[in-house]
C-alpha cells in the first residue's frame, strides 16, 4: 500500500483547491447557507458536467470516471476547508455507494448515469432519536403483489429535501436488529413521499426529515434480497464515515490555518500574538492533530478502495473506518475550539468565519456517530476477534 498521493491523485487535489478557492469563498457560502435549498443549483452543474466529480468512482460503464476512493477523499478534504455547500456528500459519500454495493445492474445503469449526469441522491435510514446502528432502521416495508409499500419516518436525511433519488432502508414487520432489513432506490417525487427540511445549528450542511405513507413501487426498486440488506446498508455506512473523516481533516486544517493568519495580525502589547510561545503551543497542537487525522483518514480510504474492489483487506473497512472517524472528530472539534480560543472574544461573532468551522465540526462529529460511539464500537470488534 504506497501511502503518499500518485501524480494523479495530486493532481486532482490541486485542481479540486484551486476550483472551490474560485467558487467557494466566505461571501459565496454565507449567501448559500440562508437558504433553504442550501447550495447554488448552477454550481452544482458546473460541478457535475464540468468537473465531473460526481462521477468520481462510478465505473466507466456507468458514466463514470472509475478513479477510486482516494482520490474521493482528497476532494472530501478540500470541500471540508472551504466549507462547499452542495450536496456532495450525500449525492456520492452515500447515494453512489449505495448503489455500487448493493444496487442491481438494472438500477446501476439508470441511477449511476443521472448521478454521473448532475442528479442529486441521498439515504435515508435512522428513525428520530436513534443511533447510526441497526435499530436506527424503524420503517417498515410489506409485501403487495409484484411490490412494496413502505411506512415510516426518517431524520438526519442529508439533503433529503432537495435529492432526487432516495435510498431508504426499512425492515419486515415484527423483526428486529440485524435481521429483516431491505434497501430500496426510488425517485424522490413517488407518490405518498413527504419531505421537510430541518433548520439545524450547522447551516452549511442541510437536513431533513422525510415521511413515508403507504408508498407504494415496484419490485425492481428492491435492492439485494428482501430482508437481508445488513450487511450492505453497514458497509455503505463505513464508506460515507470514511468520506466524513477525511471532510473533518480538511476543517482541521482551515481552523488551523486561518487561526495562525489571524494571530499573525492581531497585535497586542506592540508585537503580533504568535510570536508569544503559549500561542505557538497551541498551534503545534493543532498541528499535530492535523497530521494525525490525515494519516487516519487516508489510511481508511485505502481500505475502503479495498472494500469496494472486493479485496480480502476490505474486511478490514468497519475497524479503519471507526478509527478514521474516532480520531478525525476530536481532531476537527479540538482545532475548531482553539480556533475560537485564538481569535479570542470575536472568534464567536458572525463577523469570522471560525465560528462557521466550529459548527460544521461539531455537527460532522455527531454525524454517523460521534468519538465515544465509534470507540465503543472498535472495542466490541476487538473483542469479537479475540473471541473468534
Amino acid at each position: 500500500m504506497e501511502f503518499r498521493f500518485t501524480e494523479e491523485q495530486q493532481m486532482i487535489r490541486d485542481t479540486a483547491e484551486a476550483f472551490l478557492a474560485e467558487v467557494s469563498t466566505a461571501a459565496a457560502v454565507r449567501e448559500v447557507m440562508a437558504t433553504e435549498r442550501g447550495y447554488d443549483a448552477s454550481l452544482w452543474q458546473q460541478i457535475s458536467e464540468e468537473m465531473m466529480w460526481p462521477a468520481l468512482h462510478i465505473p466507466e460503464a456507468y458514466g463514470g470516471l472509475s478513479l477510486g476512493f482516494v482520490e474521493l477523499a482528497a476532494m472530501q478534504e478540500q470541500m471540508g476547508r472551504v466549507l462547499l455547500c452542495a450536496p456532495f456528500l450525500a449525492t456520492v459519500g452515500l447515494g453512489v455507494n449505495a448503489l455500487l454495493v448493493a444496487g442491481t445492474e438494472a438500477q446501476k445503469q439508470r441511477y449511476l448515469a443521472a448521478i454521473a449526469a448532475g442528479s442529486t441522491a441521498t439515504l435515508a435510514f435512522m428513525a428520530p432519536g436513534s443511533r447510526p446502528d441497526a435499530d436506527a432502521v424503524q420503517a417498515t416495508f410489506t409485501s403487495a403483489g409484484d411490490g412494496f409499500v413502505l411506512n415510516g419516518e426518517y431524520r438526519y436525511v442529508l439533503d433529503g429535501h432537495t435529492a432526487e433519488i432516495l435510498v431508504v432502508a426499512a425492515r419486515e414487520a415484527d423483526s428486529e436488529g440485524h435481521q429483516g432489513i431491505s434497501l430500496f432506490v426510488l425517485p424522490a417525487d413517488t407518490a405518498g413521499v413527504t419531505r421537510e427540511w430541518l433548520p439545524t445549528m450547522d447551516q452549511t450542511r442541510k437536513q431533513a426529515s422525510i415521511t413515508l405513507q403507504d408508498v407504494k413501487f415496484g419490485a425492481d426498486a428492491l435492492m439485494g434480497e428482501a430482508g437481508a440488506a445488513w450487511p450492505a446498508l453497514a458497509k455503505i455506512l463505513d464508506l460515507a464515515t470514511v468520506a466524513v473523516a477525511a471532510e473533518q481533516v480538511g476543517v482541521a486544517q482551515q481552523a488551523l490555518d486561518s487561526s495562525v493568519a489571524y494571530t499573525m495580525e492581531r497585535v497586542q502589547f506592540g508585537r503580533a500574538i504568535a510570536s508569544y510561545q503559549a500561542i505557538k503551543h497551541k498551534a503545534a497542537d493543532m498541528m499535530l492533530k492535523v497530521e494525525a487525522a490525515r494519516s487516519a483518514a487516508y489510511y481508511a480510504a485505502c481500505i475502503a478502495d479495498e472494500a469496494l474492489a472486493g479485496n480480502p483487506l476490505g474486511a478490514g473497512l468497519a475497524e479503519a473506518a471507526s478509527i478514521a472517524k474516532a480520531y478525525c472528530s476530536d481532531a476537527a472539534f479540538f482545532n475548531a475550539g482553539c480556533g475560537i480560543q485564538l481569535h479570542g472574544g470575536v472568534g464567536i461573532t458572525a463577523e469570522y468565519d471560525i465560528q462557521l468551522y466550529f459548527k460544521r465540526a461539531k455537527s460532522t462529529e455527531t454525524l454517523l456517530g460521534d468519538a465515544a460511539w465509534h470507540r465503543e464500537r472498535l472495542a466490541r470488534q476487538l473483542l469479537d476477534g479475540e473471541a473468534a
